[in-house]
């Protein structure tokens, strides 16, 4: 029997193909404008670092000194009995060693300038997100310094604020991060920084502040002191006790959120 045909005929095919909606068009246009964008404006920062890497790199400081750290000390007289009786010098500092420091006091810091301090390469990109959304919204004005950006600053730099310094930063950052330990890093900052009443590193501070060793400090004397580096001037105990407070009760909030402390502990130290 012969086959049967439709009768319609074969189905003939489409000799036009779909056209994407104007919107579509418009949309895909966009993407790929935006995407070339991105990409263009990656590869330059790119080829600026690369270039600045290349022009800095060289003329950076020789860091070597920092891995046997020696720092201006005060003079110091001591009577036949061993008593201090007197100490000359502009900065009033005690050179500690970091397996001397205690753990409370070390605890604080890390709290309040850089908890991420043994996990990141020596620039937290978490924490430069965090403060640049922080700082958009306006919720609080936060900064992204590293504490071996600010080792890097307060030996070497300048307070000027220029994208030049800031450059010279980050590189001697990296080269710090390269050629010291964290444990030494750690150790210059807490022994360099300046705390106020011609105090510089936590041991001087201790004594300036509490008339206490170190060894001694309790929580809240430890969140007091790791307040000060932000604004020594500003927020010490002496020049203003309520600001003072203000960074104190910040910090045990912030140890207690690190799990540094625990909420009883922070209770206490309140």
């Amino acid at each position: 029997m012969p086959e049967k045909t439709n009768a319609s005929g074969p189905a003939k095919p489409s000799t036009q193909r779909a056209q994407r909606p104007t919107w579509l068009k418009w949309l895909m246009r966009i993407f790929f404008w935006t995407t070339g964008l991105v990409m263009a404006g990656a590869l330059s920062v790119m080829f600026v670092l690369a270039v600045a890497l290349a022009v800095a790199y060289p003329n950076l400081p020789d860091i070597s000194e920092l891995a046997d750290y020696r720092p201006k000390l005060p003079l110091r007289v001591f009577s036949s009995e061993g008593i201090q009786i007197g100490e000359f010098g502009e900065e009033r500092r005690n050179l500690t060693p970091i397996d001397t420091i205690p753990k409370v006091m070390k605890d604080a810091v890390l709290a309040a300038e850089d908890a991420r301090f043994y996990s990141h390469g020596g620039v937290d990109y978490k924490g430069v997100v965090r403060a640049g959304l922080a700082n958009v919204n306006k919720v609080k004005s936060q900064g992204a310094s590293t504490i071996t950006m600010q080792v890097a600053r307060n030996v070497y730099l300048s307070s000027e604020k220029t994208l030049t310094r800031k450059i010279y930063e980050i590189l001697l950052t990296f080269k710090l991060e390269h050629l010291l330990s964290k444990d030494q890093i750690f150790e210059i900052y807490l022994n360099q920084i300046y705390l106020g009443n011609r105090a510089y590193g936590f041991a001087a501070a201790s004594e300036a502040y509490f008339g206490k060793p170190l060894k001694d400090i309790t929580i809240a004397q430890a969140a007091m002191l790791a307040g000060l580096p932000k604004a020594p001037g500003a927020n010490n105990p002496v020049n203003n006790p309520a600001r003072a407070r203000g960074r104190q009760q910040y910090v045990i909030d912030r140890m207690q959120d690190a799990g540094f402390i625990t909420a009883e502990q922070a209770a206490e130290a309140r």
